[in-house]
């Protein structure tokens, strides 16, 4: 049955992307299906919203993203990219079902003009401030981040399933049960994170336009143990020194290298030259100065994350849960995933991660908030109804993009509730109790399975989950009595939002820029 559902899911929503002959690429991440498009303007957005499968649609540069949630994306896709490839020789016959569903949904639309729903209003108002998001983000430095996020997305699943593994082993360990199990267990999580510099490489060479397996090849060089033979500035390199920092530069590098060489190596002799120069190129460069360079940087960015929570971790915690969504719609938080990346591999988690993710909490309580305030407006409450799980789970943007952003200062009190989330676990970290994950990308309940810290499970899975009360907490306190002012709340307690309420939505919504405050798509992570 489960298999006919996402079978039915993916039928519903390829007319209402254009047809296949509109779909020129398909992936996914941890929570959204990931198209590449080749007219956006044939998409049926509020077609797409309207499926009870549908938990968001995202815009981000080129690739049109449709959220279904953890678990599901991962099931929809090959069923989404099977029809597409059945349905390449019969272009019109999607193209006439897109018609026929495209008229539909006008049809329907212009029935509904008369009497437009809160949460319709609310969610144009939302795709309104998602393409400003846009042509706010189309910056070199912002699409350059956005390309290191996308060599470091497609290792998130394995990261995932080693830190859920190695944290079973770790478990059995304090238990003192299963003492053989425990060493395969510990082999089958580590064989990864010792190889990880590889897909690191791989991925950047593919990113920066080389061949995959050459940037894999140079960055082997980081993790091959007979570089401890090589002596540089008169010491001995360690093997894997540098990390997935030297790993990334190792390999855009080789890339840059065999570009070069493709534009001035006759084609006769190409195959032969342009391999081999480009892995020894960027392979002395590799040894001889990335490696140093970059182990310094990693032990400096852990040396900094210890000190910024053992010292202020309380205030750290604090800025970094309120800002995180406002530092996730400037584009910048793309940085971080290196960032987490690089210390889960030195210290095997990162103690950022479970901080930021409280952002996510104060959303949630916000939207609980929101629904008691707006007891009669039953198209808003409905969103945060279908929203609320989700959210729980880590997956925001549904509560986003649906609730909080557009109404304005909701989206303000709930940053408020990731704050006091945030400060509360930065404070457990400055009284000696660190919370990690061991793997990016889940978020609020989801991410239980992956914590870790220099406490016993128990005790990091308590200051995780306090983190997470305080949140929701916060975030509906500060939401319901200062999320709306007496106007607003008249004008929004009603199911269905008049011409004057219309214009009262779009300007709450304004009140995040004039705050200086931009539009969010939140962590994977997070995709953080």
């Amino acid at each position: 049955m489960a298999g006919n559902e996402h079978v039915a899911t993916a039928a519903a929503i390829l007319p209402l992307v254009g047809g296949a002959a509109n779909v020129t690429s398909v992936t996914h991440c941890m929570t959204r299906l990931r198209l590449g498009l080749a007219d956006r303007s044939r998409v049926d957005d509020a077609a797409l919203r309207a499926l009870p499968a549908v938990l968001g649609v995202v815009e981000d540069g080129d690739s049109y993203q449709i959220v279904l949630g953890p678990g599901k994306v991962a099931r929809v896709t090959p069923e989404f990219a099977r029809l597409v490839d059945e349905s390449a020789d019969t272009a019109p016959v999607a193209d006439a079902a897109t018609g026929a569903a495209t008229g539909a949904a006008t049809g329907v639309a212009r029935s509904d003009d008369a009497a437009a729903s809160t949460a319709d209003a609310l969610a144009s108002r939302g795709a309104e401030i998602r393409a400003e998001r846009r042509s706010r983000n189309r910056t070199p430095l912002k699409l350059f981040l956005r390309r290191i996020a996308d060599i470091f997305v497609p290792l998130i699943p394995a990261l995932i399933g080693c830190g859920i593994i190695a944290g079973l082993g770790g478990l059995l360990v304090n238990l003192g049960w299963a003492g053989g199990l425990t060493s395969a267990l510990t082999a089958v999580s580590s064989g990864f994170m010792a190889l990880i510099a590889v897909f690191v490489g791989y991925n950047t060479a593919k990113e920066f336009g080389g061949t995959p397996v050459l940037g894999g090849a140079v960055a082997a060089i980081i993790v091959f143990p007979g570089v401890a033979k090589v002596e540089v500035f008169g010491t001995p390199l360690v093997p894997g020194q540098g990390g997935v920092l030297g790993a990334l530069g190792a390999a855009a590098l080789a890339a840059y290298v065999e570009r070069w060489c493709r534009r001035r190596v006759p084609e006769a002799v190409d195959v032969l030259v342009t391999p081999t120069l480009t892995v020894l190129v960027s392979g002395l460069v590799t040894l001889y100065g990335l490696m140093y360079v970059a182990g310094e940087v990693a032990e400096g960015i852990g040396t900094a994350a210890d000190w910024l929570l053992t010292h202020t971790g309380a205030f750290a915690g604090f800025v970094l849960g309120g800002l995180f969504l406002p530092l996730v719609m400037l584009g910048l938080h793309q940085a971080l995933i290196p960032i987490h990346t690089t210390l889960i591999e030195s210290q095997g988690y990162t103690v950022l991660l479970p901080v930021l993710a409280m952002a996510g909490a104060g959303q949630v309580g916000c939207a609980i908030a929101v629904a008691l305030r707006l007891k009669r407006n039953t198209s808003l409450r409905k969103t945060v109804r279908s929203a609320l799980p989700a959210g729980v789970l880590g997956v925001g943007e549904p509560l986003i993009y649906g609730v909080s952003l557009p109404l304005g200062r909701p989206f303000i009190t709930a940053c408020v509730g990731g704050a006091a989330g945030g400060g509360l676990v930065g404070l457990f970290s400055m009284l000696g109790t660190k919370v990690g994950a061991t793997a990016i990308g889940p978020s609020g309940w989801a991410l239980f399975p992956l914590l870790a810290g220099n406490r016993g499970l128990g005790t990091t899975a308590a200051v995780y989950g306090l983190g997470l009360l305080a949140g929701y907490g916060v975030g509906f306190a500060a939401t319901y009595l200062f999320g709306f002012d007496s106007a607003t709340l008249r004008e929004l307690n009603a199911d269905t939002l008049p011409a004057s309420a219309s214009a009262s939505a779009s300007a709450p919504a304004a009140a995040p820029a004039a705050t200086g405050i931009a539009e969010p798509t939140p962590a994977q992570p997070s995709e953080p």
